[in-house]
């Protein structure tokens, strides 16, 4: 694992820990992450989708319009696994925080 490995993965990480708090900004980023490969990090649409919803959900305007162009890459399929990992996310995190 070199450093740019290393780095990504902090920055992941970070950001998940963020979301988890409901901060629909790192949420965003995480999608954006996702969606572009950014960071060294292999594009996977699902967890891009995943991300921008919950972003969307927690009020980013920006994450809807993310999540619409993504959507138009992705097959039926994808879509509702990427819909149920954002269910599930939020079912964690909102059990975790109460």
């Amino acid at each position: 694992m070199g450093n740019s490995y290393k780095s990504a993965q902090f920055l992941i990480d970070s950001r998940m820990a963020d979301a988890a708090r409901g901060n629909a900004d790192a949420a965003y980023e995480l999608g954006m992450v996702y969606s572009s490969g950014a960071a060294g990090i292999d594009v996977d649409l699902i967890e891009a989708h995943k991300w921008f919803n919950i972003a969307a959900l927690k009020g980013s305007d920006r994450a809807c319009e993310m999540r619409s162009e993504v959507a138009e890459d992705m097959t039926a399929r994808e879509i509702v696994e990427a819909q149920k990992l954002a269910r599930s996310w939020l079912q964690l995190t909102t059990v975790r925080a109460a």
